[in-house]
Parts: C-alpha cells; sequence; structure tokens
C-alpha cells in the first residue's frame, strides 16, 4: 500500500526566494499560489511556502511553549531541531546530491554515509532554505530498514 502524501505548511520571508529555491534549485513543480503562499510537489507530496515577512507578529505563543529548538548529536553530527525532509530512493538521493553540489550550496551537512556498516546505514545531507527552515534528505542503504529498531 503506497502510503499517502504528507502535507506541510511553513514560513518564508521571500516567497521569490522560496520559488527560487523548491521551483528552481531543487526542481519541484508549483501548484497553486497566492500573493501570500506557493504550493509546491515536494516529490509527490504537498509543501506549501507561506509568506510571514521579517518582523511581523508571529501570533500567539504555543502552550506550552515548544521545546527542544537547538541540535542533537546524531553519528557524530550536530543535526538541526526542527527541520523536515524526504527518504528518496538511494539513486535519487545521489542526483540530488550531485545537482545541489554542482549548485555551490552551502550545507549544513555536508552529503554524508551516517551509521556506516549497521541496519540503520543511510546516506544523508542537510541544507537552508533562503528563509532559514532546515531540510534533510536521506536514502537507506536497506530500504526496507527505514523503521528497524
Amino acid at each position: 500500500m503506497t502510503p499517502p502524501p504528507f502535507h506541510l505548511a511553513f514560513p518564508v520571508h521571500d516567497l521569490a526566494a522560496a520559488r527560487g529555491f523548491y521551483g528552481g534549485l531543487l526542481g519541484c513543480p508549483e501548484g497553486r499560489s497566492d500573493a501570500r503562499w506557493i504550493d509546491f510537489d515536494f516529490f509527490g507530496h504537498q509543501i506549501v511556502a507561506h509568506l510571514v515577512p521579517t518582523g511581523e507578529a508571529p501570533g500567539p505563543t504555543p502552550t506550552p511553549p515548544l521545546k527542544g529548538r537547538g541540535f542533537n548529536a546524531v553519528d557524530g553530527h550536530d543535526v538541526p531541531v526542527p527541520h523536515f525532509g524526504l527518504v528518496l530512493a538511494m539513486d535519487q538521493w545521489r542526483v540530488l546530491a550531485d545537482r545541489l553540489v554542482a549548485a555551490g550550496t552551502a550545507f549544513v551537512i555536508v552529503p554524508t554515509v551516517r551509521f556506516e556498516g549497521e541496519p540503520g546505514e543511510q546516506a544523508t545531507m542537510f541544507l537552508l532554505d533562503p528563509s532559514g527552515n532546515t531540510i534533510e534528505f536521506k536514502a537507506m542503504r536497506e530500504a526496507q530498514n527505514l523503521f528497524l529498531r
């Protein structure tokens, strides 16, 4: 059974920069849009960049306040939290990694392999969009091991 696509809405401070990054650099087709948001087909999933200009009031403070923002150590790397991303097939991951490296992308964590030789071995890379949202792309050496304990 194919899982349903996920939906993620996130803040950006510049829609043109978001369009260039997600549509141009990552190659995500654009869907619907408005003056304050853009839908993208994020590898079969729907993500929506919502314009929240710098300095605009963020809205009510969540209760309780969000905790756990920062970094967590994972296999020798400081992984930024929060982040979102995708688990790609290894060949898709390599193509995307090559495209991002060729474009001179400034990575938070460069394309690398972690948990080498373990059941959870995976290729991963982290980068920021123009608004500072952290994105992870990963690929499992053995796709069936994604949830293996």
